[in-house]
């Protein structure tokens, strides 16, 4: 028994160190992908702070304008698809930070328990007002801070500092719409990159797992499935910051339609991702049940992975998506072969799967829900 509890144990080590290495492998992966955006993203904060910098102290006559180039950076490292809701915030943020800590001042007078309670009361004041914590919670606090300390000392500091939010957040903007706007379907194309991978890759692990009667390696596929997550996350992201490129920035204009095509596509991924997820989880659960599975379900699963990979191929080239229509028609037709020959009712519920994972796929592509539900009940029936 102790011997068996040791294999136990030195079996989950290894599953525990394995799971580490394949996640450090990923993170490393995802930076080296992420490495372009990286350094553009650097150019436009070092552009941006030259260029608030100058601004405010060459042609506005500040002598130290130490946070105009704060400001500018703070608008561009927001998040993509966030930046002129962060220069918003920054701007309101200051402007209700000035406005409440003034007002305490002139009542309070100056002194360590003043610049305390003025910081607590602005802060305050804030989160009554916006009911929101994060930038413009963060700029009415340190607006307060400045003012409560140096006002004193230093005339006019409320001024400056509105001064200089205010160039460095019009700079941070005009930076990335006008100077430096970022390749909206560069960031759509890396940031789909993984989703679009790991769908097509487990898939036809699925696909191999029914083929050969593995429940583990369906298993396998299941948790890396369940792991997409950060990806799906970073892909909302992207598109987020692609609308708000092609929408501020007029150099990408006209990208705007392949822009909603992408959020079209994207909205569809997201619901074939959960299905895949269940999918995933039905065919580790027929093999463990010892289901027979008709030899064309393999090959319905493997070939609606072949349509994910031609889905974003042909998304790249802007359509049109003969190619992935037609691999999603061979996979409903398959999945509906497997069924006629008689499936028990978890190899039923893959078939089921497949069916709402071609219609959505078929969305994807353009296709209206009523033509594309059509579309695949006639292929699953023929």
């Amino acid at each position: 028994m102790a011997a068996d509890r040791g294999d136990v144990a030195a079996e989950h080590a290894k599953d525990v160190t394995a799971k580490a290495r394949r996640r450090g492998g990923e993170a490393g992966r995802l930076r080296l992908r992420l490495f372009p955006i990286i350094l553009f993203v650097a150019a436009q904060c070092g552009l941006a702070a030259t260029l608030s910098w100058g601004l405010a102290h060459d042609i506005l006559g500040r002598p130290a304008p130490i946070f105009a180039p704060s400001a500018a950076v703070g608008t561009i490292i927001g998040a993509l698809g966030q930046r002129a809701l962060r220069t918003a915030e920054l701007m309101l943020g200051v402007g209700l930070g000035l406005l409440v800590s003034d007002l305490l001042i002139q009542f309070l007078g100056f002194g360590p328990w003043q610049i305390g309670l003025v910081v607590m009361l602005a802060i305050a004041v804030a989160l009554l007002m916006t009911g929101r914590s994060g930038a413009l919670v963060a700029q009415v606090g340190s607006t307060a801070v400045l003012i409560a300390t140096f006002s004193h000392v230093q005339q006019g500091l409320e001024w400056a500092r509105l001064v200089d939010a205010g160039v460095g957040g019009v700079i941070g903007l005009a930076v990335v719409a006008l100077l430096l706007p970022i390749n909206p379907m560069r960031i759509l194309d890396r940031a789909t990159a993984p989703v679009a991978s790991t769908l097509h890759t487990q898939l036809r692990e699925v696909a191999q797992a029914l083929a050969r009667h593995d429940p583990d390696r369906a298993m396998r596929a299941l948790d890396q499935l369940s792991g997409m997550e950060p990806d799906l996350a970073r892909m909302h992201e992207a598109l987020d910051g692609a609308e708000e490129v092609t929408t501020i920035a007029p150099a990408r204009w006209r990208r705007r339609i392949d822009v909603e095509h992408y959020r079209r596509g994207i909205q569809h991924i997201d619901r074939v991702s959960v299905h895949c997820r269940a999918l995933a989880r039905w065919a580790a659960t027929t093999l463990q049940h010892d289901e027979p599975v008709p030899e064309e379900l393999p090959g319905a699963v493997d070939r609606f992975a072949e349509a994910i990979h031609l889905l974003r191929q042909e998304g790249r080239a802007g359509g049109p998506f003969d190619q992935t229509r037609n691999a999603v028609m061979d996979a409903a037709r398959l999945a509906g072969q497997a069924a006629h020959k008689g499936t028990k009712p978890f190899s039923d519920a893959i078939v089921i799967q497949l069916r709402t994972m071609a219609s959505d796929l078929l969305r994807a592509t353009g296709y209206e829900p009523e033509t594309a539900n059509r579309m695949v009940r006639e292929a699953v029936t023929a």
